[in-house]
């Protein structure tokens, strides 16, 4: 039988580069990416977390709250969470998290899903497109100490204080059941993320963070300092929550580059350069003649 308690659910999301749209102008001259030249999304991924924590609260009730790391302009993406029906967001950031590789990441986000209190889920994208590492959300888990299901593709049920999850594998799927609560690395195959709603883009239209009243202040004048711009903010419940390294109780050298065992020993830039071209003819001799000149120079097996 269903559970009919209501669900509390925590989504780890993160703000990304578009690195679909890389180029020759967006990679330096040392090989690293100009973050800068991209355009900044939400993590593809992370938004397939989101849409299957708002259909666990569709069925179950409860709240969904969205939690992001990263500088103030990642506010965006929590902003876009409201759109989508997330209750609640908070940003995390301080310079002192700057720098920080996937286990100092799992730290502060450990430290902020055990601030918020008690849940009954967590749950991100599998992997973010930025580093393709997948080890953020599991690494979180361990420091939880919740057990985690991976690849999830589907919730099938909760009840009796479990969860029963289908996992997408390369040979097939399987079906897994384990105790709440419990992390979910989400795929993309999971579902199909809803669009903003119009009518929460306008309820929540003026919603800011502290590090962005500047540029709301420059766009709505009759806000002549900050203090007034939080004021508002506070009052029409649009003020969007930030914690600091100090506000969850993170110890310096575990967090930020300091907490950052991984370091990068070589970046190479590679360019794809055409030296040599020849056609061939959309024939079947002619493509298995192809297949043969690429076998016997051993460029596939």
């Amino acid at each position: 039988m269903t559970d009919t308690r209501p669900i509390h659910s925590v989504v780890l999301v993160k703000q990304v580069p578009d690195t679909h749209n890389i180029t020759g102008e967006v990679m330096t001259k040392d090989g690293t990416m100009n973050r800068g030249a991209l355009p900044a999304i939400f993590n593809p991924e992370d938004l397939n977390a989101l849409e299957m924590a708002l259909e666990i609260k569709g069925r179950h009730g409860g709240t969904v709250t969205v939690i992001t790391m990263g500088p103030p302009k990642a506010a965006n993406i929590l902003r876009e969470s409201l759109f989508r029906g997330a209750d609640k967001v908070v940003l995390l950031t301080d310079r002192k998290f700057a720098g920080a590789d996937t286990l100092a990441t799992s730290v502060v986000l450990q430290l902020a899903v055990q601030k918020l209190g008690q849940f009954d889920l967590v749950l991100c994208g599998r992997q973010a497109i930025d580093g393709d590492t997948a080890q953020v959300g599991p690494q979180t888990a361990e420091k939880l100490g919740i057990p985690q299901i991976t690849y999830a593709e589907s919730v099938i049920d909760i009840a009796d204080g479990k969860i029963t999850a289908q996992r997408a594998l390369d040979s097939g799927s399987e079906i897994v059941r384990c105790t709440l609560p419990c992390l979910l690395t989400v795929v993309g195959s999971a579902n199909t993320p809803r669009p903003a709603s119009v009518r929460r883009q306008m309820e929540r239209k003026l919603s800011a963070a502290p590090g962005e009243y500047a540029a709301l202040r420059a766009k709505w004048p009759e806000f002549e300092t900050d203090e007034a711009v939080d004021a508002f903010l506070a009052k029409h419940d649009l003020k969007i929550p930030v914690w600091t390294a100090e506000e969850i109780g993170a110890t310096e050298g575990t967090i930020g580059l300091a907490g950052s065992p991984t370091q990068v020993h070589k970046i190479n830039f590679v360019v794809l350069e055409s030296t040599e071209s020849k056609t061939i003819s959309p024939t079947p001799e002619a493509i298995a003649a192809m297949v043969a000149e690429l076998v016997h120079e051993y460029i596939v097996g």
